[in-house]
């Protein structure tokens, strides 16, 4: 005998991802979510705060403001440095 249960989810995975991103100056970027949401996120504590030379680079503005938007992510320097998504979403990191 062989029991075959049915399931069937009325529970959807909302996909977040960055839709645009545009500098604000002072190394604050305000970015949009593809829910319509915006925030504007300061990085410049997380910057300071890194004792990592590859993170500490971007106190460099003209290298910090070379981001780009790629898979939904913000990122700079193919994926040398990314945040999570979470954290953008909520406006802190």
């Amino acid at each position: 005998m062989k029991i075959v249960a049915e399931y069937e989810s009325t529970y959807q995975t909302k996909v977040i991802a960055v839709e645009s991103a545009e500098y604000l100056g002072d190394f604050t970027i305000r970015i949009t979510f593809s829910d319509s949401i915006t925030h504007s996120v300061d990085f410049k504590i997380f910057l300071e705060s890194s004792s990592h030379p590859a993170i500490r680079k971007y106190l460099n503005e003209d290298q910090f403001k070379q981001y780009e938007i790629k898979d939904g992510n913000l990122n700079w320097n193919n994926y040398e440095l990314i945040f999570p998504l979470a954290d953008l979403y909520s406006g802190k990191l």
